[in-house]
């Protein structure tokens, strides 16, 4: 029989169940249906609102509330908005409009539904991280159970019996550790790779255990063939032809985890391994022999007639550790903040991408060219793979390591033994970076005027890593500001117009670097002269490049020696008002600067537009954009012609992408002979100077280059280097 309270139970558990499973959902999903629901009512209030009249006419009869339609997007409209969310999750309103316009929906409706996509993938993502924290937790609890029963079954190695941690020594018990350690990682590490292979790897642990040495013994016998002092080099990817095959997988991987177990050891241990380095005490060495018996097996002997280069160096750098490690496994980031180091760089293969949505176990396999900034000195090519990895101390870790041995070249002039950082996380944003660079390398091709610089290390070594890092997170840093920064004069007014002058400046940077150097892309010819005066030019065919004016460019460089300390040459080059003392296009008249960012704690860092007053009426008034940076191992002077509308778009807070640019410019290094007068700055009392040209000298790409273009472009450097000298000379007098 019907009770009257039989409903009013029902309807109370229906409404207790309904309470319990909506503690359950998470707040990301709450959040999401918050968001539907937002949207829904939003998008239908802007399709849909109600009249004025409507909403207050006093004649208006009383009736049943008229329902709004429901606004469903069509599968059209999802998937064109679903394509562009992959490209660009953040639109602006531009943007916005213009997808709304295509589609035929509101601003506020594409607006709406990337919030809840955004969202969605947000909730995804934590699911997905939730898991593999989940599974990490049950490895680590399993793990511990099988180091209880392990000690449990310990025997004694002299009676047989059980054994107690005590009783045995502390070499078994450390090299037991490590070994387990290692094996466990190995095989972490193939079942990530094997996703990615598409079938099953044997993992070395299962199988019968190889020697380091069998894996990369043979790069000691790679045969370096000399043409006089020059190397006969092709092109960066020449040697590489083609990313590992499946078998050379299992050997990646082995590699891999051998070499972040002794940058792990290079990276914590102090003497006598490292010792202070005789011509720079903040500086410390590798100590070769002690280097051998720690690691008697390494990456097998040194190639005949290499000499081996290794260095490390630690430093306190603004910014975090998160950001830093995408950095270094982002090709296009890393060879951006290393622009003046690495002059062209690859990812071949991405054997893993990590775990839990970040870096930790990530594994990919590349090809890199790094330079000094002078046609002087050959690059230094490298295959070799790359390693991230999270450790328990909170310590984050990245190696290199050269793969050779599966690509054999008979041009190897330069092999990485483990290499890379160990960033440590500090608070307010801050990161503590431990620098080793090991290489062996045979620099016969340097030129004599360079050479006591790289022997030094100062040209490729851990400080000069560690000192581009710290002077490009201070550069990113002053990027980010979101509003002008005291002491910034001049005609930028807004923080968009700041942003876009920095950003057009990276790219100027950028250009001018890899342009200058002796990379195996470029191929400069000797004009005239001898000695350290000879300039080296090369053409180039600019088509369709919206950052660069279309036509040929000329580029030309040269290097040589001053008796001035680097600082000093510095200083001058970078003053405005000395700038009609070298500047030939400057043509005598007065330089001003126009506008002026800091981006630096050392007033060298900065970003200028400066104007020349021509002191000729009838010639328009020209705009120049300059950068200048320093650090402890060298300094740039990097300046080019801007249009003036077109630098009228970009302090106004427009793209600075489509900004023609030919950047000119100056890279001053330290001599490297050690002397008591070079003070604070590394080097002798004497600077490395390299002066470099790009000119357009014909605006058709198919044009030919006259011999009187060459002609005037090597005039116009050499007499610049005259002017500069002159100048230098008079200076120091």
């Amino acid at each position: 029989m019907f009770h009257p309270n039989m409903f009013d139970q029902g309807h109370q558990s229906l409404l207790d169940m309904g309470h319990n499973k909506l503690q359950e959902m998470s707040s990301s999903e709450l959040d999401i249906l918050r968001e539907d629901e937002f949207e829904s009512k939003s998008a239908t209030d802007i399709m849909e609102g109600p009249s004025g009249d409507d909403d207050h006419d006093p004649n208006k009869q009383p009736g049943p509330t008229k329902k709004k339609p429901y606004h469903r997007h069509t599968q059209h409209q999802i998937s064109e908005m679903e394509a562009f969310f992959k490209e660009i999750p953040h639109p602006d309103d531009k943007q916005r409009k213009e997808l709304g316009r295509r589609l035929g929906l509101k601003p506020l409706q594409i607006k709406f539904w990337f919030q809840n996509k955004r969202t969605q993938m947000k909730a995804q993502q934590e699911r997905h991280e939730n898991g593999a924290l989940r599974a990490e937790n049950d490895k680590l609890r399993a793990e511990n159970i099988r180091y209880k029963d392990a000690l449990s079954n310990a025997t004694c190695p002299n009676c047989g019996g059980p054994a107690s941690i005590g009783e045995m020594s502390f070499e078994e018990q450390h090299l037991r550790i490590e070994n387990v350690r290692l094996r466990e990682e190995i095989d972490k590490i193939s079942a990530i790779a094997a996703k990615y292979i598409g079938k099953p790897m044997l993992s070395p642990s299962l199988g019968p255990p190889r020697s380091l040495d069998l894996v990369v013994g043979s790069f000691g016998h790679q045969p370096v063939p000399v043409q006089g002092d020059l190397y006969t080099t092709g092109d960066l990817l020449r040697s590489v032809s083609g990313p590992p095959s499946d078998m050379d997988k299992p050997m990646i991987i082995e590699l891999a985890v051998a070499a972040m177990e002794e940058l792990m050891r290079m990276g914590q241990v102090g003497e006598p391994l490292w010792v202070l380095s005789p011509g720079d005490h903040s500086s410390e060495i590798l100590n070769e022999e002690e280097y051998l018996r720690s690691f008697p097996r390494g990456i097998g002997p040194k190639l005949p007639g290499f000499r081996s280069e290794a260095s490390r160096e630690s430093a306190v750098v603004i910014m975090n550790h998160i950001n830093l490690v995408e950095i270094l496994m982002d090709v296009n980031q890393w060879c951006s903040v290393f622009a003046g180091v690495v002059s062209r760089a690859l990812t071949l293969e991405v054997l893993s991408t990590g775990v839990a949505g970040n870096y930790n176990g990530a594994l990919q396999t590349m090809t890199a060219e790094f330079q000094v900034p002078s046609p002087f000195v050959p690059t230094r090519e490298n295959y070799f793979l790359r390693y991230c990895k999270q450790h328990g101390d909170g310590t984050w870790a990245v190696v290199d390591v050269s793969l050779d041995t599966l690509r054999p070249s008979s041009i190897t002039r330069c092999r990485r033994r483990p290499s890379g950082c160990l960033i440590q996380e500090l608070p307010n944003g801050y990161s503590k970076v431990t620098w080793i660079e090991h290489v062996e390398v045979d620099d016969r091709a340097v030129h004599n005027i360079y050479k006591p610089l790289v022997n030094s290390g100062l040209a490729f070594g851990a400080k000069h890593w560690v000192s581009t890092l710290d002077r490009q997170c201070e550069r990113l840093a002053s990027a980010m500001a979101n509003n002008i920064q005291p002491g910034e004069v001049g005609v930028i007014t807004s923080a968009e117009g700041r942003k876009s002058m920095l950003k057009l400046a990276e790219r100027m940077v950028m250009s001018f670097c890899g342009g200058v150097g002796a990379s195996t892309a470029h191929t400069w010819t000797t004009l005239s002269g001898s000695g350290t005066d000879d300039v080296r030019v090369m053409t180039r065919k600019s088509i369709d490049d919206p950052g660069r004016p279309p036509g040929i460019v000329l580029s030309a460089a040269t290097s040589f020696w001053l008796p001035v300390p680097p600082k000093r040459v510095f200083d001058f080059l970078r003053d405005e008002n000395s700038r009609n003392q070298w500047d030939i296009l400057s043509n005598g008249g007065l330089v001003q600067e126009m506008a002026h960012i800091a981006n630096g704690r050392d007033p060298g860092n900065c970003v200028s537009l400066l104007r020349v007053n021509s002191a000729n009426s009838s010639q328009s008034n020209m705009l120049i954009l300059q950068e200048s940076c320093v650090d402890p191992t060298g300094s740039y002077v990097i300046y080019a012609p801007v249009d003036i509308v077109a630098m009228n778009v970009v302090l106004s807070g427009g793209d600075p992408d489509y900004v023609a640019l030919l950047p000119s410019g100056f890279a001053i290094l330290p001599d490297g002979a050690a002397s008591p007068e070079a003070g604070p700055h590394p080097g002798g009392g004497g600077s490395l100077l390299t002066v470099a040209f790009q000119i357009l000298v014909d605006s058709v790409p198919t044009a030919k280059l006259s011999l009187g273009s060459v002609a005037t472009v090597n005039s116009l450097i050499k007499c610049t280097v005259e002017r500069i000298r002159g100048a230098v000379a008079c200076d120091t007098a």
